[in-house]
């Protein structure tokens, strides 16, 4: 069986970052890839994942890295800010590249790597996880079915990383947006810890009407702060509902405030394998039963993230060895971000609709470019390689503008 040579580049900061624990998956996937080399401006973070994982290759320099070693894909677990000028190399260089979310902080960003990835003929496949989680999975299903018959409304809360949401909720519908009334604020809170270190005194909240091609309408919200901080989405249908962790059917004779409603709890499925509790399945137990089969659990692969993973890192190897089409792609990751663009340009025109696909950068792209300038002392649509000599830290330019993760 073929083997990919994979360079993943940031190492994370300790055994508990995203980039160790997407290393430890790869491990897993042995019969798919091989890990060739670690690239990090911190030697020492380097040098820790190499000896944790056995990775042979320890770079601080990422050219040097490529050069070297020659990698198939390139895994990109560097801060967002860092997107454009990882991509692009690792593209020019020859590498397939998988990219950690979001795609980047503005579409003129996205684009010129997606430019860049077709011009060297090579694929890009964006690490966005959220409808790769099984529970998510068993939803698309279910709505595939028309179990719930017609979505007609939806709604959203999600923190932050509010691509993540909009992700989930598109691959449920399958459809696209057209178009978005959006709106937003500040608010002031105690001095709290900031994501990237100091302190916060006030924090920005986002929310919107998003209308999709049914004319379906969603209604949005990026709360503020702790504790309305969870996530959670609601699919309604003409006969149920998909709410958190349940399937919501109605009885015939149903009527407003009736209660006669049937709720099947999604079920998750295990058994042990070489003395490990694997996840093997979830499903809801309507007639008939309505199943997502792990198909990752011969790994012993198991945990919600980790299974994404897995499915982001296959989606590559099957693209390069056997020509198939990529489960995501760029083009998707692009549309998720653009929806929480359009949702703060909205506020900023003062709440008018915005048509989508946006046809021009938008107001709050400007600005994000701006504090890149300020941050890095580079254009972020410029020379590639300037852009990969700063030192990027996890506060990002659109943290700073617009308060995304």
């Amino acid at each position: 069986m073929t083997k990919l040579r994979l360079a993943c580049v940031g190492a994370g900061p300790d055994k508990h970052s995203r980039s160790r624990s997407y290393l430890a998956v790869v491990k897993v996937l042995h019969d798919l890839y091989d890990l060739c080399a670690v690239v990090d401006p911190n030697e020492s973070n380097a040098r820790e994942a190499a000896s944790e994982y056995g990775i042979p290759g320890v770079y601080t320099d990422m050219e040097k890295a490529l050069r070297d070693t020659r990698p198939d894909v390139v895994l990109r677990l560097a801060p967002t800010d860092s997107a454009m000028a990882i991509c692009v190399t690792a593209a020019q260089m020859g590498c397939n590249v998988i990219s950690e979310i979001p795609i980047d902080i503005t579409l003129p960003r996205a684009d010129a790597t997606i430019k860049a990835c077709r011009d060297n003929n090579v694929k890009i496949e964006i690490a966005e996880n959220v409808w790769l989680w099984p529970e998510e999975q068993l939803k698309q299903e279910i709505v595939r079915r028309g179990i719930i018959g017609k979505p007609v409304h939806a709604r959203l809360k999600y923190p932050c990383g509010s691509y993540h949401g909009f992700n989930g909720v598109r691959m449920i519908l399958a459809e696209d947006a057209v178009r978005v009334l959006g709106f937003g604020g500040t608010v002031e809170v105690m001095p709290l810890p900031a994501y990237a270190g100091g302190m916060m005194t006030q924090v920005q909240w986002d929310g919107s009407c998003v209308e999709f091609s049914s004319g379906l309408k969603l209604l949005f919200e990026m709360p503020p702060k702790k504790p309305v901080w969870e996530r959670n989405w609601d699919i309604i249908g003409t006969h149920g509902y998909l709410t958190g962790d349940s399937l919501v059917l109605y009885r015939e004779g149903h009527h407003h405030g009736s209660g006669e409603e049937e709720r099947f709890p999604i079920e998750s499925v295990y058994r042990e394998i070489q003395g490990q509790r694997v996840l093997q399945a979830v499903r809801v137990n309507t007639d008939p039963v309505v199943e997502w089969v792990n198909p990752y659990n011969r790994y012993g692969i198991s945990g919600t993230d980790d299974i994404a993973k897995a499915a982001i890192l296959e989606s590559m190897y099957r693209a390069v060895v056997d020509g198939q089409p990529l489960r995501y792609g760029a083009e998707n990751a692009r549309r998720d971000q653009e929806l929480v663009i359009a949702t703060k340009e909205s506020a900023w025109r003062g709440s008018e609709w915005v048509s989508l696909p946006l046809s021009e950068i938008t107001r709050v792209e400007q600005r994000i470019h701006e504090v890149f300038r300020e941050m890095y002392g580079c254009d972020p649509l410029g020379d590639v390689g300037t852009q990969l000599r700063a030192r990027y830290s996890r506060l990002s330019a659109q943290w700073t503008v617009a308060g995304w993760l």
